[in-house]
């Protein structure tokens, strides 16, 4: 995986049920679970704070972190799920599965664009088009890249990026097996209108062929 595994903490919770889970909030506290991994499920509290500032960072249901209870050997785990009240939209439960580095998972992984100074087509007026900001992607727990960076630099108007133009790290691959576009240049609105009332323009007469005058004469 890019960079370090990052670090989240928690406490196990006592009790189980909907009465423990709401002492927990009421103590700043989010209740979640933690399953998988060939051992049992262990109820866990997170500080409700530092919770929030984890899913403000984004990507959370995407990222792989090292959950650290005190008490117990650090995990490596994977958000599959955050519960959010349906008025305040704020975490109301989590759940984490524990991971191998072995593991193999489906994330979505946001594709970032580099070369855009360059492109042909963005430099003749062309518009540059995110289609898929996110891929979803198979890989290892130990090899989630961080993001896929794609070039636009020989692009030019009308061309498409696809997602076999995109170097995917090894042993990774993508959930959907075809070849689907992550970007495009278009022709600016104006132009392309233009082109298009060009096309549909009744010639005019020194433009009509001779023969066709002829013709027209005789009639």
């Amino acid at each position: 995986m890019a960079g370090e595994t990052p670090d989240i903490q928690a406490t196990v919770r006592t009790g189980t049920g909907k009465g423990a889970a709401r002492q927990a909030r009421r103590e700043g506290q989010v209740p979640g679970i933690v399953y998988g991994g060939g051992a049992d499920p262990v109820a866990i509290n997170l500080p409700y704070n530092e919770l929030i500032k984890r899913l403000k960072k984004g990507r959370f249901l995407s990222t792989l972190f090292n959950l650290q209870v005190e008490g117990q050997d650090d995990v490596r785990v994977i958000c599959r799920s955050v519960q959010r009240d349906v008025v305040k939209d704020l975490p109301t439960h989590v759940d984490f599965m524990r991971l191998r580095r072995t593991s193999r998972v489906s994330l979505f992984i946001p594709v970032e664009l580099e070369g855009e100074d360059e492109a042909p087509g963005l430099k003749a007026g062309g518009v540059l088009t995110m289609v898929r900001p996110e891929v979803e992607l198979r890989c290892t727990a130990g090899d989630i890249p961080e993001k896929l960076v794609a070039s636009v630099a020989h692009m030019n108007i009308g061309d498409t990026l696809t997602i076999s133009d995109v170097t995917l790290p090894s042993g990774t691959r993508p959930t959907i097996d075809r070849d689907f576009v992550i970007a495009n240049i278009q022709a600016p609105s104006g132009l392309a209108s233009q082109n298009a009332e060009d096309e549909g323009e009744e010639p005019a007469a020194d433009e009509v062929p001779a023969t066709e005058q002829e013709d027209n004469a005789e009639e």
